[in-house]
């Protein structure tokens, strides 16, 4: 009788509590992914991109849940110590925070590519929950005395909920693809050529024929980039190269230009361009960078903002009598939680390359606003390596290390003996029943690429290597034939230009 009566008092509390618990787990989740997934790109350990992932996948599933928790709630009449109807309010009230969970945070709206390619998964979801939120609210009328901060939180919630499915569909590859492709363009018109090449020869004169750009490629000075041009340059290769990512190609033109550019560069200056063009990538597929870092988003983050400081004055001045004060404490942190998460979005924003790269952008084409931009200074400062405020800890483009994978490791190095036979579903001495499902798994093909890859830290050292062999083989890359035979080489390459006393030719 004792644990019965336990165990339903646990229960009761249980019921009381769920509702609240999940709302709060929503936000706990929103907040580590806003904070913790820009780690991954420094990071590529699996117990740091596991927790990452897992929180990713779950914290949908919280919001989720907490909304049917909600919904369970107004049928049954509440399970709270307030009355009924004021419950009722909280609950239309509390919905629209689960919209604005499910929207995401900035800085993560993908974890794999493949997850922008379910861009219609998530648009006909918005619709479910917008709908399911619509109902909440509808259920809690007539007499709601929370309307008006659910209205704004509504519409703040909304705009942010579109806003990743927005993200998640701009970012899919056909998508991309297409926003990427030049509007139609019939080329030359050759009978009007061709007829002033005829006159031209009947007035005996020669034809103006438009000269070809210039194929030189040298090198010029090199010249050391201060961080201001290297984002500049960055984000300008970024958008010419954005094609890449879709299997665009580009004019010989833009290639003999990023030649150019490249050639006159230090190995050192030269990957810090590439550093930050890749990141310009990374923020392009992963996080929502490409439509906040535009005037629609700079406007629809300014109403969803004011939405929810406005939420908040007008719940803090509303008579709260007859709400419980737990209930009025956990609205409370909702509210001050979303508050004081847009605000530190706000900060990565003004902080990132791309609001640098955008000013940059603005001196060129309207004038020279910005020109000399303190402010500008004082980021690049602050987020430089030898900045006082090891900022550039958390603004660190990448991790600094090379992915290795050693041959020989994985040849000879052997796990125990009791962990082989754990792993290896031959060595096993199960039931047979047991033992072929277990055999499905590929746990030894997992363990084995654990055993044998490892990250060495990168230096400059292997970056001028790299740009140096880069620099030589783009100075015999002069046709399509020799691209191809420098691509099909790949180790004989090495070998053969590598002096040694063995004749590689021999055993080619």
């Amino acid at each position: 009788m004792e644990i019965t009566k336990i165990l339903a008092e646990a229960q009761d509390l249980w019921m009381k509590l769920n509702l609240r618990v999940a709302i709060l787990a929503s936000l706990v989740l929103q907040a580590f992914l806003i904070f913790f997934a820009p780690i991954r790109k420094r990071r590529s350990k699996w117990w740091i991109t596991t927790p990452l992932w897992s929180a990713y996948l779950v914290a949908d599933s919280v919001a989720l849940y907490a909304f049917g928790l909600i919904s369970k709630a107004q049928i049954h009449g509440g399970t709270s110590d307030s009355p009924i109807d004021a419950f009722g309010h909280l609950l239309a009230f509390w919905a629209p925070f689960l919209l604005l969970h499910l929207g995401g945070p900035y800085t993560i709206t993908a974890f794999a590519l493949e997850d922008n390619e379910l861009w219609g998964r998530h648009l006909l979801n918005f619709f479910i929950h917008l709908f399911s939120a619509c109902y909440v609210f509808y259920q809690s009328l007539p007499g709601n005395k929370l309307i008006v901060p659910s209205i704004l939180m509504f519409i703040g919630g909304s705009i942010k909920y579109g806003a990743r499915t927005r993200a998640l569909y701009l970012a899919s590859f056909r998508i991309l693809r297409g926003s990427l492709l030049p509007s139609p363009d019939p080329g030359p018109n050759y009978a009007k050529i061709m007829e002033g090449c005829v006159a031209q020869e009947e007035a005996n004169s020669q034809p103006l024929i438009a000269s070809l750009p210039s194929s030189d490629v040298g090198a010029e000075g090199e010249k050391f980039l201060d961080d201001r041009t290297v984002i500049k340059e960055a984000f300008f290769y970024f958008k010419k190269f954005k094609g890449l990512l879709v299997d665009l190609i580009f004019s010989f033109q833009d290639r003999k230009e990023s030649m150019r550019f490249f050639r006159s560069r230090t190995a050192k200056d030269a990957f810090r361009v590439i550093e930050v063009e890749l990141n310009f990538f990374y923020d392009l597929l992963y996080t929502k960078s490409g439509i906040v870092h535009c005037p629609s988003g700079y406007i629809y983050r300014a109403i969803s903002v004011s939405c929810i400081v406005a939420a908040f004055a007008s719940f803090y001045v509303l008579n709260k009598h007859g709400f419980h004060k737990y209930d009025v404490q956990i609205t409370y942190a909702l509210l001050l939680g979303a508050i004081g998460l847009e605000l530190a979005i706000l900060g990565m924003i003004i902080c990132s390359d791309w609001t640098i790269a955008k000013t940059e952008t603005s001196e060129k084409h309207h004038g020279s606003l910005f020109q000399g931009s303190n402010f500008i200074e004082f980021l690049l400062k602050f987020k430089s390596e030898s900045s006082p405020f090891a900022l550039h800890i958390l603004s660190a483009r990448w991790s600094k290390s090379v992915s290795q994978y050693n041959l020989i490791d994985s040849r000879l190095r052997r796990w125990p003996k009791w962990f082989e036979k754990l792993i290896d579903a031959r060595l096993r001495k199960w039931p047979k029943w047991i033992e072929e499902p277990l055999s499905l798994i590929p746990l030894r093909e997992f363990f084995d690429d654990l055993k044998s890859g490892r990250e060495e830290p990168y230096n400059n050292k292997l970056g001028e290597l790299i740009f140096d062999e880069l620099k030589r083989k783009a100075s015999i890359a002069n046709d399509l034939q020799s691209i191809k035979e420098m691509c099909a080489t790949r180790g004989k390459w090495a070998l053969e230009h590598t002096k040694t006393g063995v004749d590689w030719k021999v055993w080619s």
